[in-house]
């Protein structure tokens, strides 16, 4: 049974998202949901994710979202360091607040400010070892910051039990056509 999920994918500019109103963001999150929603009616209780831009925010927005229905879902921000959005731009600075004012569970992994990639291996490390399966948005085909962390993810899995969840470009395609044809009534 999977009981802490750990959620990851792009980041907004491995897909060509510079703006929060972007089409494409609205399928990204339908996919999430779609798979969530059968991981908490098998009894999953913790999201975790690291706070990034991206997927893991868009993640959060959907945990919000699913908690009126499943109030016992709970999520875990889990910084690689401390201030990790210091340096953001004041619009993104101010998403990631609004995520992490309503996160059950807020703490970094290294407690001190960044100082090297280091602490990014580390927060891949902790986040698969602390989870009981990983879910991202990922396509093999296209290289990106989430390879690494699938990378930790196989690791653990040629020891013991580990789902491994992809949302790739197939998937999304298949929910982008699946809203289109629900909107024109077919």
């Amino acid at each position: 049974m999977v009981r802490i999920l750990a959620i990851s994918g792009y980041k907004p500019f491995e897909l060509g998202i510079f703006k929060q109103e972007h089409e494409g963001i609205t399928y990204i999150k339908k996919a999430i949901k779609k798979t969530l929603i059968p991981l908490i009616e098998d009894g999953l209780e913790w999201v975790l994710i690291s706070g990034q831009l991206g997927v893991e925010l868009w993640a959060a927005e959907i945990v919000y979202e699913l908690r009126e229905e499943y109030p016992e879902l709970k999520l875990a921000l889990l910084t690689p360091y401390l201030n990790q959005e210091v340096k953001w731009k004041e619009d993104n600075m101010e998403y990631y607040e609004y995520i992490a004012s309503q996160a059950d569970f807020v703490d970094s992994i290294t407690k001190r400010d960044y100082e090297s990639p280091v602490q990014l291996r580390q927060k891949n490390i902790f986040h698969v070892e602390k989870s009981d399966a990983l879910l991202l948005v990922y396509d093999e085909e296209k290289d990106g910051t989430p390879k690494y962390l699938l990378e930790t993810g196989k690791k653990k899995q040629e020891k013991v039990d580990y789902p491994i969840f992809l949302i790739g470009f197939y998937e999304l395609q298949m929910i982008v056509e699946e809203e289109n044809l629900k909107n024109n009534d077919f």
